[in-house]
């Protein structure tokens, strides 16, 4: 080699360089690749996408073939510049000239070649996936060698790569922040609805349910005449039907079995002929995540479930449409509800709640961040923090919330003024 002419060994270390930016690109541009969006490519039937798939099911060999050829190129490079400068300027000049090989590989072979590949993976990825294939195939012998001894290294160090944990899989956690860092490829409203979808999973029957104290439901017990009272003031279109006490559910009554009793004498009406209409009974248990209960009712073609605890005493009702506005936020119109405001603003981070009052719609409404792991209402988390049920109208503080009790009974709290203190209330 050093009988060659100058102007060829020159040549060939410009074609070296640039095989060296192929190799550092190629790495850059295959590791870089989003492996979701190469996987969607490959389903519309894009060759380059499968042929960059084939290559990257062992990563292994890809970057011993990548790294092989790149340390290669890089010392003949080295070698035959250290000819030139032999032959241009003297002993002398060799390490001025690894000094400037250092520089020009740096800024064409590896810097500007992996930021355009790190920035275009795609760009890089797909066409340079042609040169690899033979590449690989070519030195596939002496890369086998390299990765034996690179994997038995490895395992020396504890890590098998043949047991390498899949990338290609997101905790829940992870795929949250691909929603939100979705930008305006994923309007703000849907980005919400998907999250909300993932936060099913964390979200039980209870968190959600209407509690039995304001359960309203019909008592066979009762007389007819009170029965017809409810069935037409009720603003709902599911009741549950029971006998006595609320734990006797014997099912669900749907007013549209009914609409005949509505018009006419209701001395017509009998008990029987209510209690023919009733549907047997979905009951649910209190820890059913919603996502199972989701599958539930859709399942047994149910709107309606009764809640129980581990004891089998209910607790309370869920419906359909209550965990579809956990995903979508409230698109039904409950006059009920409207009717007994739970919430009401009294000043600036001030407010008048009922004791009945979820802790986690309290959150929810109001972007609080009152504790949810105890207690499940507004009730519950005053008497707790007391320890007991206290005998008149109290004050007291709770992280960043101030509580003043303002009505209760002998048995609960009915409503408290909470607010949220600011940064000069706290000291």
């Amino acid at each position: 080699m050093s009988d060659l002419p100058v102007p060829l060994l020159f040549g060939m270390l410009a074609a070296l360089i640039v095989l060296s930016g192929f190799f550092s690109s190629s790495e850059t541009g295959m590791m870089s690749i989003n492996r979701y969006r190469l996987k969607h490519s490959a389903n519309q039937g894009d060759k380059a996408a499968k042929r960059v798939i084939h290559l990257l099911q062992r990563p292994d060999r890809l970057l011993g073939g990548i790294l092989f050829g790149n340390n290669l190129v890089n010392n003949l490079a080295a070698v035959i510049t250290t000819i030139i400068c032999l032959r241009l300027y003297g002993d002398g000049s060799t390490t001025l000239g690894a000094i400037v090989l250092t520089l020009v590989m740096l800024i064409f072979a590896e810097v500007t070649p992996k930021t355009i590949a790190a920035l275009y993976p795609e760009r890089v990825a797909y066409p340079f996936s042609w040169l690899l294939q033979p590449v690989l195939k070519v030195m596939q012998p002496i890369v086998s060698v390299v990765n034996y001894l690179s994997n038995t290294l490895a395992r020396l160090f504890g890590v098998n790569p043949n047991e390498a944990p899949q990338h290609e899989h997101l905790a829940p956690d992870e795929l949250r922040t691909v929603v939100d860092e979705a930008g305006d490829l994923i309007p703000d409203q849907h980005q919400g609805m998907l999250l909300n979808v993932l936060d099913l999973e964390k979200t039980t029957v209870e968190d959600i349910m209407v509690p039995r104290v304001e359960v309203n439901g019909l008592d066979l017990s009762d007389t007819i005449e009170n029965l017809m009272k409810v069935i037409r003031s009720t603003d709902y279109t599911r009741l549950p039907v029971y006998e006595g006490d609320i734990n006797n559910v014997i099912g669900t009554l749907h007013l549209r079995h009914v609409s005949r009793f509505l018009i006419g004498d209701d001395a017509r009406v009998t008990h029987a002929s209510i209690r023919r209409f009733v549907r047997k009974p979905d009951f649910v248990h209190e820890s059913t995540p919603l996502s199972n209960q989701l599958l539930n009712f859709q399942k047994a073609k149910s709107r309606m479930g009764i809640v129980v605890d581990e004891y089998g005493e209910v607790q309370g009702i869920v419906t359909l449409d209550d965990i579809l506005e956990e995903i979508v936020g409230d698109f039904t119109t409950n006059t009920a509800e409207d009717e007994h405001e739970d919430i009401t603003t009294l000043a600036d981070d001030c407010y008048l709640i009922d004791g009945g009052t979820a802790i986690r719609d309290i959150n929810k409404h109001l972007d609080w961040s009152l504790p949810q792991d105890g207690p499940k209402t507004l009730n519950g988390l005053a008497t707790q923090f007391l320890q007991a049920i206290p005998d008149g109208c109290v004050s007291f503080h709770m992280d960043d919330y101030r509580f003043e009790v303002t009505s209760l009974t002998g048995r609960m709290i009915e409503k408290a003024k909470v607010t949220k203190l600011g940064k000069a209330e706290k000291h």
